[in-house]
């Protein structure tokens, strides 16, 4: 799973976000590596496991043959408590690392296959991530 080798704050402050003021991302928006991406459609905390997964996914999908890139890295840590602890006693315990999305992201881009394959691929990777995804393809975009 992927995680940052040092952090220079162990927990992080939750940051809400207004679900009425979410701003399209302006920075990985467009294909940069291959001919197919998937690009999200909602605002979303992807874990480093979830991106693990549809990276898995990709990785069998594609073959020896295909060729991959992740293009979001999980660097903020999320904290949770114990099972059954009350409320106070402070904040809860580092579990891991996840990468804030928002709309217009690319997460995974994909060539060197057939559009079918690098869309079923896309597909298979969407439905393992938190959030509404679309596959977008250079074609689509000049």
């Amino acid at each position: 799973m992927l995680l940052p080798k040092k952090v220079k704050y162990r927990k992080w402050q939750t940051g809400r976000l207004n679900p009425k003021k979410i701003s399209p991302e302006t920075r990985g928006t467009s294909l940069s590596f291959g001919s197919f991406g998937l690009k999200a459609e909602t605002a979303s905390r992807v874990r480093s496991n979830q991106i693990e997964s549809a990276r898995k996914v990709v990785a069998r999908t594609l073959t020896k043959t295909g060729k991959y890139w992740i293009r979001i890295f999980p660097d903020r840590p999320y904290t949770a408590k114990a099972a059954e602890v009350g409320m106070g006693k402070g904040k809860g315990d580092p579990q891991g690392y996840c990468a804030e999305v928002m709309p217009g992201r690319i997460i995974f881009e994909v060539d060197g296959v057939e559009e079918p394959v690098a869309k079923e691929a896309l597909r298979k990777a969407g439905s393992k991530l938190p959030m509404k995804t679309r596959i977008v393809s250079r074609i689509e975009n000049k």
